[in-house]
């Protein structure tokens, strides 16, 4: 069920999955919606990197409401269950690779579930996938590039000036997009 939860979140807020799996409770603030991801969790080197807030649609915010159902006693949305920490950042892409076993040129691993029940048409796909397709999705909405390129917290490439002079972060047109994207979902799935 986490890992199915952790395929949604993926969708809606078009993080990467390692992002998530990092996740602590206490980024999570439920009341203003909002998720806070801190630099130390987020891909890229050091220079590069930074933090990055997400503003949670209510269907993202249910997703990690079911999930705090299951995992809230622990420090980490997705504990590791044999040691302190959260799971491996490869986890959920193993699980869901273990379930397109027809794409991967390997025997049947022991221990590990060998079927294909995630295969949807001729490719495999993996939870970074889920950031292409909430990405196309927003973009469909009429979301323009540039909001959804910071929605996915790219490192924005441009006139370097323009960081020195140019301090508005697109918040709402942030929170407008990450909305949108939640109601087609849910849409999508009702």
């Amino acid at each position: 069920k986490e890992s199915q939860l952790a395929i949604w979140i993926c969708l809606g807020t078009l993080c990467r999955i390692g992002e998530l799996l990092q996740t602590e409770w206490s980024h999570i603030n439920f009341e203003s919606q909002e998720w806070f991801i801190p630099k130390a969790n987020v891909k890229g080197n050091y220079r590069t990197k930074k933090e990055h807030t997400i503003y949670l649609s209510m269907f993202v915010l249910e997703k990690f409401k079911e999930l705090r159902n299951i995992t809230g006693k622990s420090k980490f949305c997705f504990p590791a269950k044999n040691k302190d920490g959260h799971i491996l950042l490869n986890a959920v892409s193993k699980q869901i690779g273990d379930r397109q076993f027809k794409f991967k040129n390997r025997k049947e691993l022991k221990g590990r579930v060998n079927d294909n029940s995630l295969v949807i048409g001729t490719t495999e796909w993996t939870p970074h996938d889920m950031r292409r397709t909430g990405a196309t999705i927003m973009q469909s909405l009429g979301v323009l590039p540039d909001i959804i390129d910071r929605c996915q917290n790219h490192i924005l490439i441009g006139n370097k000036i323009r960081k020195h002079y140019q301090f508005y972060q697109y918040k709402e047109e942030m929170r407008e997009a990450w909305k949108k994207l939640g109601s087609k979902i849910s849409l999508i799935l009702s």
